[in-house]
Parts: C-alpha cells; structure tokens; sequence
C-alpha cells in the first residue's frame, strides 16, 4: 500500500481544529492503480490528530449508545464488535465526505453519480482472535464479468495502530477472486489459505491516515493482545445500482439535511425523517461464521 500526495507540494499546516485538506487531484491515478492491482491504498496524514481525537469520543459515545440497546451492536468474533451509525452522530461527517482525496477517489472509481451508503465502526477490543479469511459481501456480478469495482470502503483508525492491537491483515489481489463456492460467498474454504497468508500484508495506519479498499480483497483482523482497544472508522460508498443500501439503515433529520452543503446531499443515499430511530445491526452472517459471542 503506498502513501499517496494529493498536493504537488507541501499544502501549510492546518489549524489544530481543522483537517487537513490537500488540493485536489481530479484523477488520483496511484490510488486507481493500488485499487485495481491490490484492492486497497491509502492516504497519510489526510485529517489533523485534533479531528481524529473527536471522531474517536464520537465512536465511543456511540458504542455505549448501542451496547446499551438490543441489536445494537453486532459481534464480528470475540471482543469485536460492528456498529453502524447515523451521519449526525459523527460531527466530522462532512469533512470526511468532503476531503478532496476521498471525493477524488470516489469518482474515478465509482463515477460522479456515487453514492454514500454506509456510516459505522469496527472496534476489536484487548482479546479479540484471529477472524476467518473473509469478504464482505459476495462478489456483484458487474464484478465478476467486467472487472469493474462497484462499490469501496474507506477505513479511519482512531488510535496510532502497533503489533498488539491486532491490525487488519489484506492480501492484495484477491478482489478478483470468484468466490462462487465460498461459504455465504464471503469465506474461503481453509484449504486455500496458505495462498492469503502467502499474500497477506498487515497495516499499521496512524491517526490521520485514511485508506479505501474493494471489500472484496480477502482480510481479517488479527488478535488484539494489548490493553486497548483499535477502533476503526468505515465509511462504505456505491456506484450507481450497486445495491448494498439496501443492507443499511442510515438515515438523516430534515433540519440536518438542510445544513449539508448540496455537494453532500447529492451524494448521500438515505431516507430524511422527522426522528432518527436507533439502527438495528443487520451482519448476522459474519457474527455467525465468525463466532461472535
């Protein structure tokens, strides 16, 4: 995974309560060419610590929101848990969507229609295990016969990642596998793990770093055996037509909606209402695959 430049020289400093914003590339060609080679790249030092440190009391507040609730959260193995949350839950909503380099790779990938899905974390906490080699859903037909991406997820670590946290394990390539005889699709029978460990890479991001990947690579995460927990913030948008917002339950309030600037609105695929009603999680399959507890 390389790290990526947006700006053909260094932008100044932000303001500690700003992100960062690095000019914008129309095409962001390195990051089309790790997509398409290796189905995922990323960008170091997109957003300023100070934003980051927010976004992470925002995921913790909304953790305890959802553990508090049935199906609040949903378990993805022991110790680790998924929780998809509403836009308005995440003050730097917009200057995430907005960042020149995620509109920018949102484009060239998935073209100008793209919409945002998919709003959530993934949080493996001190004795979370090795997850099986999994996808995150079973491979789109336009995939399949046309080797096109359909749809990324963007990941944003809220802590500096090390060895002991048990960071998340990718083996480049494999978004073009055809997973027909996977269970559900999405898991890889055992026997041919020896080709993802021959592959894998395991990634360390640091506060301010935000990566986009095809969740069709092949991944999991990694025993956590620290004292803390790694949580990961999952930004999930779609080509036109994809689909998978079908599978989620973000929505936003009228008054919030009319506070997002329109280059926002023209991209956020998700039902406006009067009250926001707390999600329900949804991803049974990987909690029982994976042996949630």
């Amino acid at each position: 995974m390389r790290s990526h430049s947006t700006a053909p020289a260094p932008a100044p400093a932000p303001r500690a309560d700003q992100p960062a914003a690095p000019v914008e590339e129309e095409v962001p060609l390195e990051a089309l060419g790790d997509l398409y080679r290796d189905g995922i790249t990323a960008c170091r030092g997109a957003f300023a610590v100070d934003w980051v440190e927010r976004v992470g009391e925002d995921v913790d507040a909304a953790f305890r929101e959802a553990r508090s609730r049935p199906d609040g959260a949903v378990g993805r193995g022991p110790q680790r848990w998924y929780v998809e949350i509403h836009p308005e839950q995440l003050r730097g909503f917009v200057d995430l969507v907005t960042h020149p380099w995620v509109a920018s790779v949102c484009r060239a990938v998935l073209g100008p229609d793209y919409q945002i899905v998919e709003l959530g974390f993934d949080i493996p906490f001190p004795g979370a295990v090795m997850q099986p080699w999994h996808r995150d859903f079973p491979m789109p037909e336009d995939t399949r016969r046309q080797r096109r991406l359909t749809s990324l997820a963007f990941n944003l670590t809220t802590v500096d990642t090390v060895e002991e946290m048990g960071p998340f394990e990718i083996a480049p390539g494999t978004q073009w596998d055809d997973g027909r005889d996977f269970d559900h699709q999405m898991f890889p029978p055992r026997e041919r793990y020896p080709r993802y460990e021959q592959r894998a890479v395991r990634k360390y991001p640091q506060r301010g770093d935000i990566s986009a990947r095809s969740a069709l690579t092949i991944h999991r995460g990694t025993p956590n055996v620290s004292a803390l927990s790694r949580p990961v913030l999952v930004l999930g948008v779609d080509a036109p037509g994809a689909g998978n917002a079908d599978h989620h339950d973000m929505a936003v309030t009228r008054g919030y909606w009319e506070s997002l600037p329109e280059q926002v609105r023209a991209h956020l695929s998700c039902p406006v209402v009067d009250a926001l009603t707390p999600i329900r999680q949804k991803h049974t399959i990987e909690g029982l695959v994976m042996g949630a507890e």
